[in-house]
């Protein structure tokens, strides 16, 4: 018998043990490096959150400021003097926002390509060529001795903050996310030009000129003129308004573009109200984002008790109320960007023709710092009227021979917004606020007012340059030709100007503000009355009005649009339907009550139909880089529906086989993308499930920082970019345009403020404010804010 062979299993056990034993110890060297890598980046996340509460020393400060922050992260600031506050606001406001600011200050100057890289190279080269940072120099160098010191006070306060970081290794994740391992000192140039670039987001029409002037190159004069903002004078009209700040209930005939960079405010008479004192309110509509634009406090001191939001960067308050008055603002967006046709010297381009000479444009060079590349020296042409931006205008811009386009733009001149916001931040009166406004030039703003002794009183301000003939405005103008230099403007005193009117309130959404009895021209770019209506529709039905009410009223999602269309619609429809989701979809929007509520289904139908009216009459016709500049895009097309179903020939719906082939056609095609994306039962179809909001950060997109910035999914919100509760959205439903802050005050009580600020006060996405009004925002609900018998731990800066 052969002997059995054994296999001696030590050895292999012995080597087996080896390998894990190393691999144990490798496996916990590497838990330790990881846990340790976790607590430390921890631990930096963490010391860049603001301080709150305890003891600063701060270089700088002459004596004792204590800041108290309320339950929603406003920060309370009281100062014994007017320069340690604003020193302390630019701290805490750095505290907060410093990497929105760092952001804010880049984008004006045109300075991001220095550290995102060239996918930002084409935006700082507008920016440059623009010039707000050249602009921003001009003002600073005409800026009284006070203004100049408050700018000094807030940039060193900033400062301060900035070295803090440094010296603590502090700076937010956001600058190692974004490359930046350190950030250059804050001057008081850096808040002006942020101050600029406001004037630019809430400013401006020179690309629906630039739109218009491919129209008339590219179509017919009367086909063009039918996506006109407004017709030339020999074309009909039809604008009446009985009063300044009053509009028609229904639409006027002229193609108005979009309510992009709306607002909405009002002021009521103590006639109308419960308490017997004014009431205003405030709701301005920008991007919504995370962190919000605007920045919320409550500044104190001898000469300043006033509460309200800013833009980060910038001292004082733009928006608020001290202890005798209140005030808001809308956009009025008036024609003060004109594009001008600039001839060129056909041996020397920088050499224009004017008045039949030949004159030198100035060349600045700027200098672009591009991160992972070389600098590229960019060549601005500045012409008399301003500086060429051909290369920005889509195509169009590129006309024949040796002509260019150019941009004239009371911006760009040397102004002083911020001495008139110091001013009108200590008004007592009308009288006195009125006069601090003069020198508010850009943006031009309608600005509510009410005041503790019974006032309300409305202005649109701003530097409006005087048309002699006011066609003028709709298109570039001849830049050879002195005639067309826009070189005077509409006096202060003459500017609209309503006091205590008879109907006792007074209410602008940026509709017209002016009758055809008006001298000047002011803008061709009106908002139409759809939410304007409605606020005077619900302010003049009641009476002993509270500042819930006007809660209620800036969160009313009434869309007077579908009330003025679904009748013509179901008109033109009748009993068309081609299916019985067809034949449903009627019955849900003839039964709609025109609420644009988050769980039903008649607003996803309606605004869904719309989209689809406007591709069908233009997505054929005109490119989409022209397409981008047409502003006003779904306002132009509810005038051409409703004067189509008034019996004119209108060229852009006939060629769509009339009105009655143009809606029947787009109500098919609603119906079945909307079945295709949301199921054949339209029972269960809901405007929220398309129509969500999602305040982005600057750094979303970057999927697995998405959990960090955007730790909540998009949710569901009504109204839209049509109600008095303004929510536009992208193609993909995300709303990205709104009030992002809201404003209620009762000057029975001018001590307090009803706010909210949406998402929250904080860009650190481990604060307790950071998103921490987001809920509240949907939802309505506001935070009381007083500006005295406030209390809270305190935060002690010292010197």
């Amino acid at each position: 018998m052969k002997e059995a062979i054994q296999l001696d299993p030590v050895y292999p056990k012995k080597k087996m043990n080896k390998w894990l034993k190393w691999t144990l110890i490798v496996l916990a060297i590497l838990a330790v490096v990881i846990i340790s890598l976790l607590i430390y980046v921890n631990a930096y996340i963490n010391r860049s959150l603001a301080q709150t509460e305890g003891t600063v020393t701060l270089n700088g400060l002459e004596e004792e400021v204590t800041v108290v922050y309320d339950e929603v992260g406003v920060p309370h600031i009281q100062a014994a003097n007017d320069l340690d506050l604003f020193y302390a606001q630019g701290y805490i406001t750095a505290q907060d926002r410093i990497f929105q600011m760092e952001l804010s200050r880049r984008q004006a100057s045109g300075q991001l390509s220095e550290v995102i890289g060239e996918s930002m190279l084409e935006q700082d080269k507008y920016f440059r060529t623009l010039g707000l940072r050249r602009a921003a120099e001009k003002s600073l160098e005409i800026y009284d001795e006070e203004s100049l010191n408050v700018l000094q006070a807030y940039a060193d306060g900033v400062n301060a903050y900035i070295k803090q970081m440094e010296t603590t290794n502090s700076m937010p994740v956001e600058f190692k996310l974004a490359g930046l391992s350190e950030m250059k000192e804050w001057t008081p140039l850096d808040s002006l030009t942020i101050g600029k670039f406001m004037a630019f987001d809430l400013g401006g029409h020179w690309e629906r000129q630039a739109f218009n002037y491919y129209l008339m190159n590219h179509f017919d004069e009367e086909v063009a003129y039918e996506l006109f903002p407004a017709y030339p004078e020999n074309g009909p009209t039809n604008i009446m308004e009985e009063e300044y700040v009053d509009v028609t209930a229904s639409l006027s005939k002229a193609v108005i573009p979009d309510e992009f960079n709306g607002s909405n405010n009002w002021a009521v008479s103590g006639e109308k109200t419960k308490s017997g004192s004014p009431i205003l309110s405030d709701d301005p509509h920008l991007g919504l984002s995370t962190p919000s634009i605007w920045y919320q406090s409550h500044l104190e001191s001898p000469n300043y008790n006033v509460s309200g939001v800013i833009f980060a960067g910038v001292p004082g308050i733009i928006l608020g109320h001290n202890d005798q008055v209140a005030w808001g603002v809308t956009n009025v967006g008036p024609d003060v960007q004109q594009l001008y046709l600039e001839r060129r010297h056909e041996d020397d381009p920088t050499k224009f023709e004017y008045d039949g000479e030949w004159y030198e444009a100035d060349i600045i060079t700027e200098t672009i710092h591009v991160d992972g590349q070389e600098s590229i020296d960019y060549e601005v042409i500045e012409t008399i009227h301003g500086p060429v931006i051909s290369e920005f205008a889509n195509g169009v811009g590129e006309v024949e021979g040796d002509t260019v386009l150019s941009v004239d733009w009371t911006a760009l001149d040397a102004t002083t917004e911020l001495k008139a916001l110091l001013e009108f931040n200590r008004a007592t009166n009308w009288e006195e606020f009125e006069e601090a406004l003069e020198g508010f030039h850009a943006p031009a703003q309608n600005f509510m007012f009410a005041s503790k002794d019974g006032t309300i009183a409305y202005k649109a301000n701003g530097k409006i340059p005087i048309y002699e003939n006011p066609d003028d405005a709709l298109l570039p103008m001849k830049g050879w030709d002195s005639q067309y230099t826009l070189d005077e403007f509409i006096p202060y005193d003459e500017l609209p100007t309503l006091v205590n009117p008879d109907k006792n309130f007074i209410a602008t959404a940026n509709n017209k503000v002016i009758d055809d009895s008006y001298p000047y021209h002011i803008s061709h770019v009106w908002a139409q009355p759809y939410r304007y209506s409605r606020i005077e529709e619900y302010l003049s039905s009641k009476d002993d009005l509270t500042a819930e009410d006007m809660m209620e009223l800036q969160m009313d999602e009434k869309n007077k649009q579908a009330e003025l269309f679904v009748p013509i619609f179901m008109d033109v429809l009748g009993n068309q339907a081609d299916s019985q989701a067809e034949e449903q979809a009627i019955k849900l929007l003839a039964e709609w009550d025109f609420e644009d509520h988050k769980e039903e289904a008649a607003p996803l139908i309606f605004h869904t139909m719309l989209r689809q009216i406007e591709e069908n009459l233009y997505g054929e016709e005109l490119p989409e880089e022209v397409l981008s500049m047409f502003k006003g895009m779904g306002q132009t097309t509810d005038q051409l529906i409703l004067r189509s179903y008034e019996g004119e020939e209108m060229h852009w719906i006939e060629q769509n086989g009339g009105l009655d082939q143009l809606l029947s056609k787009s109500f098919s095609e609603t119906v079945q993308l909307l079945t295709d994306e949301y199921g054949e039962s339209l029972n269960e179809w809901k405007w929220g499930d398309y129509h969500q909001i999602y305040f982005a950060h600057n750094l979303s997109g970057i999927s697995f920082l998405e959990r960090f910035f955007n730790p909540d999914p998009p949710q569901p919100l009504g109204g839209s970019g049509v109600t008095v509760m303004a929510a536009r959205s992208k193609e993909d439903g995300i709303v990205n345009h709104g009030a992002g802050w809201r404003f209620v005050n009762d000057l029975a009580d001018p001590n307090s403020g009803y706010h909210i600020v949406g998402p929250g006060q904080s860009e650190h996405y481990r604060s307790e404010f950071y998103q921490n009004q987001l809920d509240d925002w949907i939802e309505g609900n506001y935070h009381e804010t007083r500006i005295d018998n406030y209390s809270g731990k305190p935060l002690t800066l010292q010197p």
